[in-house]
């Protein structure tokens, strides 16, 4: 009877210390199925409200401006902002830079940072709250 050899194990995530750059990697795959699913529902019902006519676009409107609408929206755009930075991340890891602990660590809670404050100053901006 042959013996088994012995390899290497995959690492398990119990042995993982849970790191900036894992949160922003899982926030990447969150925020990307919710632009697909829910944004693109409302992407598409605004463009059946447009090509529908007034009557159809009020109502788009007023959901929109319904506080649930609000939050949606506002999540959406964290969303697209949040994988925005995080696909920017990424891109530079590609070209081979930004793997060091430290700058690492740094960029994944900067895409978290700068997605939050980008949202809220967009829309303190569109609510009127700043000028």
């Amino acid at each position: 009877m042959a013996e088994p050899h012995t390899r290497p194990l995959s690492p398990h995530l119990s042995i993982w210390r849970w790191g900036p750059g894992m949160t922003v990697s899982i926030l990447h795959r969150i925020t990307g199925a919710g632009l697909s699913i829910l944004g693109l529902g409302v992407l598409t019902w605004w463009l059946m409200a447009l090509a529908d006519g007034p009557e159809a676009y009020g109502t788009f409107t007023q959901a929109a401006a319904h506080p649930i609408g609000l939050v949606v929206l506002v999540g959406l755009t964290w969303a697209f902002l949040q994988h925005l930075f995080s696909g920017i991340r990424h891109l530079v890891m590609d070209s081979g830079a930004g793997f060091e602990i430290n700058i690492n660590k740094r960029y994944a809670l900067l895409t978290i940072i700068v997605s939050v404050l980008l949202t809220a100053l967009l829309w303190a901006y569109l609510l009127g709250v700043i000028a």
